[in-house]
């Protein structure tokens, strides 16, 4: 009986791509210290930093304290440039410490640790508010940031679950004494690192099965069975790009790992991907390391989850399908690229339920949706790839995160503004709590999608419409009561502070002027700031009259395309 060759297989992850830095030196006391607050202006954290600055100023002595105010939003859509202009802030306002907060969810815990970090870097010590829920996914992305050990204050429960006598005990009688140790005491080193590997190393030797088993124990598997990366099945894969394999695309976060074609590739084999489609998989990562993309909100706890969309002759070239079933399994270009990236993900971008992943409920891996393009063609509209702005004949690759989706179906009638109505009616259904990237936290960056089959394409041009008057009908048309637009931001979710109205956030500079235009509260206000921030796409079975909407995700995962380069 012959025994099968075993297995010789190599790791799918990163190596680490960041400065490595120390905690900063801790004062004895904080007597006397000036003490700022920086939030991400969730979870309560104004209520939470006047208790503790009402604590921290009965038994810390001469000690005296800056607003949050005065620098600036650390989860916004202004993040970035936030966190590089805090040192300075900090210095200017002659800050020794800072208690910074609040992380009770997947996208602000990572934020609340990355504003921690930048702060550590310039020799200011932190101590880090979280959810006890929530400290393991503060430890887990540490490292990635450069720092293992960035101190943590675990609070006890969920601050948005508890009265204001409960929110005032556990500042009072747990969180402020916890704060005062974080920022007086050294922090411990931590334990034992996750291991390693060179990316050519064998990392396991066994038949099929036994890989399989191996990669599921070390969380390398999304729990279904993976080809077995071998040295072989890689170096095939890098023979269709024109890039060596160490090339660094990127850095990612919450991992801290390098992007490279190599690693790229590792996660493609393991994904059931033919070789051929190694430049789609190598624009996917591209895009992954762009900051546009914001790959670091990916562990949010709403599970938004990305999808691929694609344009160009790379469809029918490496046969995507774009017609019946095109977002069913089925098809090993959309099925395998899409669970590509889930692996992609987990392995390299540090994704992991529990860990860098937060998600309450999550999604599977999205198969790929391609568009029509010979029904968009016929009917002289331009493609979703090209109202981008990119040139005709290109192959591109969008990747967007989408929070939820639903099926308009079985659209009837051929007039334009009832179909506008129809759909909008989608879109208004997959649009709640998502409406802050609208208004409040990140305003104007709402992306939602509405895929339309041909047959409704058709249906369109033929009473003589086109994608851009059906945008423009369904801005006018995805339209809500202004009291339910803050309500969903604010009283329902909390995901704007302070159940502020859309006037004030236009105030507050967080929201466009029309939403402000009048005080009723029952005045109907659009879903999205802009009408081309509606997207549209042409996919589907032909011969029926259906469309699928998908609500977006906003900043964290913003719809962020790149050209395929074929090799």
């Amino acid at each position: 009986m012959m025994t099968a060759t075993p297995h010789r297989t190599v790791w799918p992850g990163g190596a680490p791509s960041i400065e490595i830095f120390y905690p900063a030196n801790r004062p004895a006391t904080l007597a006397g210290r000036r003490i700022a607050f920086v939030w991400d202006y969730l979870f309560r954290g104004d209520e939470i930093f006047a208790l503790l600055e009402e604590a921290l100023g009965e038994v810390c002595p001469g000690a005296t304290f800056v607003s949050y105010e005065k620098f600036g939003n650390t989860l916004g859509g202004n993040d970035r440039k936030v966190l590089a202009e805090l040192p300075g802030k900090l210095a200017e306002h002659g800050v020794d410490v800072v208690i910074s907060g609040i992380g009770c969810c997947g996208a602000c815990t990572p934020a609340v640790m990355r504003a921690s970090a930048a702060i550590e870097k310039a020799g200011i010590p932190t101590a880090s508010l979280v959810c006890e829920g929530f400290a393991g996914q503060a430890r887990a992305v540490s490292p990635g940031l450069g720092c293992a050990w960035l101190p943590v204050v675990e609070m006890p429960g969920y601050v948005d679950s508890l009265s204001n006598a409960e929110l005032r005990d556990m500042v009072l009688s747990h969180t402020a004494n916890a704060v005062v140790k974080c920022l007086t005491a050294q922090p411990a080193p931590p334990g034992k690192a996750a291991r390693v590997y060179s990316p050519t190393e064998i990392v396991a030797t066994g038949d099929f099965n036994e890989i399989n088993d191996i990669y599921r124990v070390e969380g390398w598997s999304d729990g279904l069975p993976v080809v077995p990366p071998t040295r072989d099945a890689v170096a095939e894969f890098l023979k269709f790009t024109p890039y060596p394999p160490d090339r660094l695309i990127g850095c990612v976060q919450p991992s801290g790992s390098g992007v490279t074609i190599w690693n790229v590739a590792v996660n493609g084999v393991m994904a059931g991907c033919a070789a051929e489609y190694m430049p789609v998989l190598v624009a996917i990562a591209e895009i992954m390391a762009s900051p546009a993309y914001g790959v670091e909100h990916s562990g949010d706890t709403t599970g938004g989850d990305p999808l691929i969309l694609l344009n160009g002759p790379v469809i029918e070239a490496l046969g995507f399908n774009c017609e019946n079933g095109a977002m069913r399994e089925g098809s090993r270009a959309n099925t395998t690229v899409g669970r590509f990236l889930r692996l992609f993900l987990r392995n390299v971008v540090g994704l992991r339920p529990g860990e860098g992943d937060k998600c309450t409920f999550g999604h599977s891996a999205r198969v790929v949706l391609a568009e029509h393009e010979p029904e968009v063609v016929k009917l002289g509209w331009t493609t979703f790839a090209g109202r981008q702005g990119f040139a005709k004949g290109s192959s591109i690759v969008t990747v967007g995160r989408f929070t939820g989706d639903t099926v308009v179906g079985s659209i009837y009638g051929r007039d334009p503004e009832d179909i506008a109505i129809y759909l909008a009616d989608g879109l208004i259904r997959q649009s709640c709590w998502e409406l802050c990237f609208t208004a409040g936290l990140a305003p104007g960056t709402l992306r939602p999608l509405v895929a339309i089959s041909p047959m409704v394409a058709k249906t369109l041009a033929k009473a003589g419409s086109n994608i851009e008057n059906l945008r423009e009908r369904l801005y006018r048309h995805a339209r809500i009561p202004a009291w339910k637009f803050e309500a969903y931001i604010g009283k329902y979710s909390n995901c704007v502070p302070g159940r502020r109205t859309l006037r004030r956030l236009h105030e507050d500079g967080l929201a466009a002027a029309h939403f402000a235009e009048s005080d009723d509260p029952n005045r109907l206000v659009p879903i999205v700031e802009r009408v081309e921030h509606i997207l549209i796409v042409v996919s589907g079975d032909p011969y029926r009259s259906n469309a699928m909407v998908f609500g977006s995700n906003g900043l964290h995962g913003f719809p962020t395309s790149r050209e395929i380069r074929l090799a």
